[in-house]
């Protein structure tokens, strides 16, 4: 059998941890001399190989500057920027790769929205947020309401960690010039219902935006199907690399709103009298792009899509199982958010025990996970902790790091005087 018939039949025959692992050298180190149990990934995966040699291919036999050159290089780069484009609008099933913008993240492309919406704003106005909401999806609107005299308007968090449905139906009204929500909450991982609040925001005649940074590398997506206007993600929580992203927005947003950024690329014809822009998606995307980043996503998304994304959330639902029922036996130990559905995170708090603390511990046993307020300090105070333990699980964790994990908080609780 050849090497890529017997990786053919790697990728459709059964799928586990200990295989896909393979894939990820960056699992196959040490902390303070014990193996790696990496359960960080709500802030960042690790990437596979194929990623890195698709980095290395384009660094080495494309670099160029896109779209303007005229020599074989500079076509090479820009046929990979278009083509990791065009692999975007297909991740979200987006009607046209114009509708796809390239940005550094998440984050940035929500600032581009927050940005370009002034003119739609007024002291009438009103954006409805959710109480599980990011920093970055609530800092920009706060901005664009000093700007404009706009008002926030936040729907609430039920104790299971659930976003009151109810009260956000009661919300969003005459006056809702925009709703942003969250797709995955960060800190907790419970998914929210967004087809249903994309239908509310319809019948009302607001934009919708959805941040997805948490579920574009773990749930099938159809912006079509959803009824988004915008749709945020970012390359490196789903095993891209730093540093690019996506907005989605569909075209008629694209054509009407103003450019975020001013500079080459973005522009047809300047003068000193005045400025022809670009058509979209170039008209948002203003000087050299982050061309290598691009194709990193796109074989990020090759990768993914080459497992079956499906596949590969099975088992991660699987370590969600198995991480909450040994979690929630161990005496003190709250779990913050379960609400169902759920991604696989798990977010918790001890009696006793700062997370701040339990996570030095934890590294020192060579658990990597999260612990603090996660840029979610509204929503920790509404739950009235500091910060939580978040552990948060990739395809390539395995059943033996959970218990590393709850074998760590044991000898937390010991260190610090809990037993």
């Amino acid at each position: 059998m050849s090497s890529a018939t017997a990786r053919l039949a790697a990728v459709h025959g059964p799928l586990s941890a200990q295989t896909l692992r393979a894939d990820f050298p960056g699992l196959a180190t040490t902390v303070h001399g014990k193996p790696l149990a990496y359960l960080d990934n709500a802030a960042s995966t690790q990437r596979p190989r194929a990623v890195m040699d698709a980095l290395t291919t384009y660094e080495v036999e494309m670099h160029a500057n896109v779209h303007r050159g005229v020599h074989a290089r500079s076509d090479r780069a820009t046929a990979a920027f278009e083509g990791a484009r065009e692999r975007t609008r297909g991740w979200l099933n987006a009607l046209s790769a114009d509708e796809i913008v390239f940005t550094r993240g998440a984050t940035e492309s929500i600032n581009l929205v927050a940005r370009c919406m002034d003119g739609r704003m007024d002291a009438d106005s009103e954006i409805v947020l959710t109480g599980m909401e990011h920093h970055s999806n609530i800092v920009p609107w706060q901005q664009l309401c000093e700007r404009t005299g706009a008002k926030i308007r936040v729907a609430p968090v039920l104790d299971s960690g659930a976003l009151d449905m109810a009260a956000l139906s009661g919300l969003i009204g005459g006056n809702t010039r925009l709703v942003a929500v969250t797709h995955v909450s960060n800190a907790l991982g419970v998914i929210n219902p967004v087809a249903e609040i994309c239908e509310l925001a319809r019948r009302a005649g607001a934009p919708i935006l959805i941040d997805g940074a948490q579920a574009a590398g773990h749930i099938p997506l159809d912006v079509q199907e959803l009824g988004c206007d915008f749709y945020a993600l970012s390359g490196h929580k789903m095993y891209a690399p730093t540093g690019i992203g996506a907005l989605y927005a569909r075209k008629p947003w694209l054509d009407d709103l103003p450019p975020f950024l001013g500079g080459g690329e973005m522009i047809l014809e300047v003068r000193f009298d005045g400025t022809t822009y670009n058509d979209p998606p170039h008209k948002f995307e203003a000087g050299t792009p982050n061309i290598s980043g691009a194709v990193g996503l796109g074989a990020a998304m090759d990768y993914l899509a080459g497992h079956g994304l499906e596949r590969l959330a099975a088992l991660e639902h699987g370590l969600l199982e198995y991480a909450t029922e040994r979690l929630q036996d161990e005496p003190g130990l709250k779990i913050i958010g379960t609400a169902s559905p759920k991604s696989a995170v798990v977010s918790f708090v001890i009696d006793g025990i700062h997370p701040h603390d339990l996570g030095t511990v934890l590294d020192h046993e060579g658990v990597a996970i999260r612990a603090g307020h996660h840029c979610a300090m509204p929503l920790m105070d509404r739950f009235g902790v500091p910060g939580t333990s978040r552990a948060s699980f990739a395809f390539y964790n395995t059943h033996e790091e959970v218990d590393r994990l709850v074998a760590g908080i044991g000898t937390a609780r010991k260190l610090l005087g809990q037993a």
